[in-house]
């Protein structure tokens, strides 16, 4: 992916593979002890006693991992101009410590907006799959983005 992407680059229909990330337990303690102490998310002993037999990630950490590599890889610092929403936000499956996520896009729609014509409002279908290729996350993003100068 370029760094130099424009409303007219994001094209219905396309499929993009973007990135990966490693899941480590630590990181899923240092997320959760900050921001969702649940002790399925905390406490590897309690964990292994709770509803999904071991710790896993916070769904919110989760999505902060897909935020990460959609920002590295998807959307373009000279044409983003931030989101309106999230919609159909969702954790099919648990992550736990070792997986590896990859993050697939596909652009949904791309429409000019009516009020603003230098820009656009891209909605991309978000999936971070695991090495099976099950959907562990997804959702559906909207995005703004300008439209190519000149």
């Amino acid at each position: 992916m370029t760094k130099d992407r424009y409303f007219e680059d994001y094209v219905p229909g396309v499929t993009y593979d973007l990135g990966s990330v490693e899941v480590t337990e630590t990181d899923i303690l240092e997320f959760a002890r900050r921001y969702d102490p649940q002790p399925f998310h905390v406490d590897a002993a309690a964990a292994a006693d709770g509803p999904f037999g071991g710790l896993i990630a916070s769904g919110w950490h989760t999505a902060s991992l897909m935020m990460r590599l959609y920002a590295d890889h998807y959307l373009s610092a000279v044409s983003s101009l931030g989101s309106p929403g999230v919609d159909e936000l969702r954790w099919p499956r648990p992550v736990r410590p070792g997986a590896v996520l990859r993050l697939r896009a596909t652009v949904v729609e791309a429409r000019l907006s009516r009020s603003k014509h230098d820009r656009g409002v891209v909605r991309t279908r978000v999936e971070l799959v695991d090495v099976a290729d099950e959907v562990v996350f997804s959702a559906s993003l909207l995005n703004l983005i300008l439209v190519r100068p000149g």
